[in-house]
């Protein structure tokens, strides 16, 4: 936090939290929002120079006037990560039970595909996976789509072995609570989900008007939506997503992601209701909310 009270913010997590439902980012909006959370115009112009060298943006006009245009390179990289909010907030709900199953993957790649072999640990990590042995890695979901995916673009699936079992003992360790302790680090998440329970928790209360102080501003709320956004990847982003009857009893990722929940709903409702478009991932929200919920959208 800084010594306002505002979270420190990457600008480029700006920036993709400032595109809306049509692949555009008003650039007035964008530089009132990083003025908001501390940062300088300049920081703003050169990560918008660097995203577009990288594919991501195009830019049309100039300054405040411009408008940003999402690439289709950078929508689709996106839209897998909706698939895991969807599914923690499933998680959260009850409605993904675990069936006991435990799906692995061993590979052996040659040292003449060093690289691929990197990525595919590098990739086997970030979809939530263990290191069992230095070849072997272990999820408690059903990740086989992503995983040959990943080993598709990298030319390696004569190397790759995908198999499930019911039946896994780690160091003499067999209950899967157990199991899930020691091949993942637990804490370290459950503590970062605290960080974000609380600064959701502190952005409910100015949302709410239970916090002193005047109501927030459409600027100051995109800024808040961009602060949760940020934290709410923070927690989330290296979080496994166990199933519930592998963690901890209360475990603080649901308490997070509730609250975070509870500010992104009034966030949207307050843009809906100004005839405001909103960033995209509130709509993305409200579509993951509308499937584990039932309840209709908010627009």
């Amino acid at each position: 936090m800084t010594e306002e009270g505002r979270a420190e913010v990457p600008t480029r997590t700006l920036v993709e939290g400032m595109v809306r439902a049509d692949g555009t980012i008003d650039a007035g909006e964008l530089y009132g929002v990083a003025g908001e959370l501390g940062m300088t115009d300049q920081q703003v112009r050169l990560c918008v120079k660097r995203m577009a060298a990288d594919g991501l943006l195009v830019q049309e006009g100039r300054g405040r006037r411009a408008v940003l245009r999402e690439t289709d390179h950078a929508r689709r990289s996106a839209e897998p990560e909706v698939e895991f909010v969807r599914h923690m907030y499933a998680q959260d709900a009850g409605l993904a039970p675990w069936d006991g199953r435990w799906h692995l993957v061993a590979f052996a790649v040659p040292e003449s595909a060093r690289a691929a072999r990197d990525a595919l640990r590098e990739a086997l990590v970030r979809l939530g996976g263990a290191a069992l042995q230095g070849g072997l890695y272990v999820s408690a979901n059903a990740w086989e789509p992503y995983v040959e995916a990943e080993v598709d673009h990298l030319g390696v699936r004569d190397c790759v072995t995908l198999l499930t079992s019911t039946d896994l003992r780690v160091a003499g360790e067999d209950r899967p609570d157990a199991v899930a302790r020691r091949l993942w680090p637990l804490d370290d998440l459950a503590e970062g989900h605290r960080r974000l329970a609380a600064l959701a928790a502190d952005r409910l209360a100015r949302l709410t008007g239970t916090a002193p102080g005047a109501a927030p501003t459409r600027i100051e709320r995109l800024a808040i939506a961009v602060e949760l956004a940020d934290g709410f990847t923070r927690a989330t982003a290296p979080d496994p997503l166990l199933p519930p009857e592998l963690l901890p009893r209360p475990w603080p990722g649901a308490e997070a992601r509730a609250l975070t929940a509870d500010c992104w709903g009034l966030l949207r409702r307050a843009e809906h209701d100004g005839g405001h478009p909103g960033p995209r991932f509130f709509q993305r929200y409200d579509e993951v909310m509308a499937e584990i919920t039932g309840e209709p959208r908010t627009a």
